[in-house]
C-alpha cells in the first residue's frame, strides 16, 4: 500500500515515520516534508496519480482552538473542506483515506460515562464544529474510509501539554492546574502504532468503513497529568494545586468529560491499549534521551 500522510511535521506526522513503510510520502507546510495544498483538489489529485497513492492518512488541521473562534473560516476550510478533497482524490482512485478527528466533537452534553462512536456530535465551539463537519464529509463522500477520534495528544515533537508542563514545573515554585476537565492522554507513538495495525489490516483485506476512537487506557483530569509528569520528571519542588476552569478564562468551553470508548477497535483490530501513566513514562526517557 503507497501512503500519504499529510500533516506530516506534527506530533501524530512525526510519529508516524518511524511506523509506515520507507516509500512513505509525507507532506505539510513545513519545510521539514514535502509541500501540498490540501485546501487545492487539483493538487491532490496530481500528487495521487504522480506517486500512484492507495492512502492518505490525513493527520493536518486546523488545531489552535481558542483561534478557531476568531477564525471560523480558516478552521472550515482547513478541517472539513480540504479533508472533503482528499476524500474525494482517494474515491476517485478507490484508495482509503484515514482522518484523524477530535474528542472536541463532543461536549455540551453533560456526559458521565466514556463516549462511544455512535454518539451525536455536540461540539461547544469552531473547533469542533468544524472537525465534525470534516467527518460529515468524509462520510458522506463514498470514499473508503477510517474515522480516528483521539484526546489529549502528546509526543517527544512540537508544543504540548507534557512538554509545557515539564519546563513550567522546572521553573516555577507554584502551579495551578484545572481538575474539572476529565479525559485521557493519547501518546502519539501509541496512536502512531495502531494506525500501522489497521493500515496491515486494510492491505491484507477488505475493511468496512467506519469510525473509531483511540486514546490511552484510563482516565485523569489535567490536573492528574500534570501531576504526573511532575512526578515522573523529578520536578517535585513545584506545588501544583487544582483550580476550575473559570480561573483560565477561554473564547470557547472545553469538554468536561472526554474519555473515550475503545471497546470497537480494540477489538476490531485486536489492539492492547497501554495505560496512560506507562506511556507517558515512555514519553519522558524518550526526552530525556534527546
Amino acid at each position: 500500500m503507497r501512503v500519504l500522510v499529510t500533516g506530516a511535521c506534527g506530533q501524530l506526522g512525526m510519529s508516524l515515520r518511524s511506523v509506515l513503510p520507507e516509500d512513505t510520502v509525507y507532506t505539510d507546510v513545513a519545510l521539514q516534508a514535502r509541500y501540498l495544498d490540501i485546501t487545492d483538489i487539483e493538487a491532490i489529485r496530481s500528487l495521487v496519480a504522480r506517486e500512484k497513492l492507495d492512502c492518505i492518512v490525513n493527520c493536518a488541521a486546523y488545531t489552535n482552538v481558542d483561534a478557531a473562534e476568531d477564525h471560523p473560516e480558516a478552521a472550515e476550510l482547513l478541517n472539513a473542506k480540504a479533508v472533503e478533497n482528499l476524500a474525494f482524490a482517494m474515491k476517485e482512485v478507490g484508495g482509503l483515506l484515514v482522518h484523524i478527528s477530535t474528542d472536541y466533537v463532543f461536549g455540551t452534553e453533560p456526559y458521565n460515562r466514556p463516549c462511544r462512536e455512535t454518539q451525536k456530535g455536540t461540539p461547544t465551539g469552531v473547533y469542533g464544529l468544524t472537525k465534525l463537519h470534516g467527518e460529515q464529509a468524509v462520510t458522506a463522500s463514498g470514499v473508503r474510509y477510517i474515522i480516528i477520534r483521539t484526546a489529549w495528544l502528546y509526543s517527544e515533537y512540537g508544543k504540548n501539554f507534557v512538554k509545557t508542563m515539564l519546563a513550567l514545573t522546572a521553573a516555577k515554585p507554584s502551579l495551578k492546574v484545572v481538575f474539572d476537565q476529565v479525559g485521557t492522554p493519547t501518546y502519539a507513538g501509541d496512536l502512531a502504532a495502531a494506525i500501522g495495525t489497521i493500515l496491515s489490516c486494510h492491505s491484507e483485506r477488505s475493511e468496512e468503513s467506519a469510525i473509531y476512537h483511540y486514546s490511552n487506557e484510563g482516565v485523569c483530569s489535567w490536573y492528574d497529568f500534570a501531576k504526573a509528569i511532575a512526578s515522573y520528571a523529578g520536578h517535585t519542588a513545584c506545588d501544583i494545586q487544582p483550580c476550575h476552569s473559570e480561573e483560565f478564562p477561554s473564547k470557547v468551553r472545553r469538554p468536561a468529560y472526554s474519555v473515550l470508548d475503545k471497546t470497537k477497535i480494540k477489538d476490531r483490530f485486536g489492539l492492547r491499549i497501554p495505560y496512560w501513566t506507562d506511556s507517558l513514562k515512555r514519553c519522558l526517557q524518550n526526552l530525556e534521551a534527546q
